[in-house]
């Protein structure tokens, strides 16, 4: 049972564009924008928006694209990338590509970066072609990178040297930048370079190992000019329902999808009918029950419980809600029911929602 309570919630969206298989990807974009104008609607403070490569249920391959449609269709809800894969770019490029997107929407835009190449090791070879492959030993150099071209200073060596990124002179303030992950890795290096952090609990293979990498992430963490004190935020996946039978049974399609690294399910999320019905291979089975037993699944009362629950346990108030199924009418609905159920509605803002034991972020 959650406990109850003493400061409130900070909930967002992270969203991935997922696509149906008899569905298609400009579907998906397309529900992506009306979601992010519900979510603003409802009293979400943020809408990150993913980046995956060669996935054949996700449509979201451009995170920068999309978060500046969605920012143009909206007026108050933070966006940002949850995240931008570093290691497949330039620093200087994605510099850029969010000064321009903080120019069109200033105070508006974050930037979440992540090291992995948000694919498979042959989808990374094809994004660097003719280039070689970004060596992630240098993730730590490029984030550096990334916060001084950001910032409108030059970088001191290198191909860096002199650069300063465009356009125009550097605002006041730029996009918060995020480091992302779900390994201690990407904890420690934001704790060293004094930057927020999220945590991809939504991963589904982190539930123990999670709260130890936000602690760590605390104890290490150096105060810098971008961040006097350490910030978490939790990515956690969601299905809520009217009912927690229904909510399991809309979420079979998204835990058949995570089958995919043992079986070919083809394009897009099989709708629940069928995927209640697929007949996985005893390891694939047991990965996905594995994987499921993470999830928070039920109704809004069960669905708010576990949040506060997972927040307590972060000891952060932050949190993001990746919600994938079949059916949009159903992952809109979810949306509205969270939002219900934690208070949005009644309190729409940055500190909107219900509230947790967790500590100050």
């Amino acid at each position: 049972m959650a406990r109850m309570m003493n400061s409130k919630l900070d909930i967002g969206v992270l969203d991935q564009s997922p696509i149906r298989c008899d569905g298609t990807a400009a579907e998906a974009l397309h529900e992506s924008v009306r979601l992010a104008k519900l979510a603003e609607e409802l009293g979400y403070t943020r809408y990150w928006v993913a980046e995956h490569h060669n996935a054949q249920a996700l449509a979201c391959t451009s995170p920068e694209i999309l978060l500046g449609q969605i920012a143009a269709r909206t007026s108050t809800i933070r966006v940002g990338s949850g995240g931008v894969m570093l290691s497949n770019y330039s620093a200087l490029k994605v510099a850029e590509q969010f000064r321009v997107l903080d120019a069109l929407h200033p105070g508006r835009v974050e930037l979440g970066i992540g090291r992995a190449a948000g694919t498979n090791p042959a989808t990374a070879k094809a994004l660097a072609h003719p280039r070689p492959v970004n060596d992630a030993d240098r993730f730590p150099e490029m984030v550096s990178d990334l916060l001084r071209l950001l910032h409108g200073e030059s970088c001191e060596k290198g191909a860096l040297a002199g650069i300063r990124s465009q356009p125009g002179p550097c605002p006041s303030k730029v996009p918060e930048v995020w480091l992302l992950g779900a390994t201690d890795f990407s904890g420690e290096l934001a704790a060293r370079l004094g930057l927020p952090f999220a945590f991809a609990d939504f991963f589904g293979n982190t539930p123990v190992s999670g709260p130890e990498v936000a602690r760590s992430y605390r104890q290490r963490f150096q105060p810098s000019s971008y961040h006097s004190t350490p910030r978490i935020r939790v990515a956690l996946q969601v299905l809520c329902a009217p009912s927690e039978a229904e909510a399991r049974f809309l979420a079979s399609s998204r835990n058949l999808n995570t089958a995919r690294r043992f079986i070919e399910l083809g394009d897009g999320l099989r709708s629940p009918d069928e995927a209640v019905r697929y007949p996985l291979p005893d390891k694939a089975r047991k990965y996905v029950d594995q994987v499921a037993s993470t999830f928070i699944d039920g109704d809004p009362r069960q669905v708010r419980d576990r949040i506060i629950e997972v927040a307590d346990r972060y000891q952060t108030c932050e949190i993001l809600v990746v919600t994938n199924c079949y059916d949009f009418e159903h992952r809109r609905r979810s949306y509205e029911l969270v939002a219900e159920a934690c208070g949005l509605r009644a309190s729409p803002g940055p500190n909107a929602g219900v509230t947790s034991t967790a500590g100050t972020p």
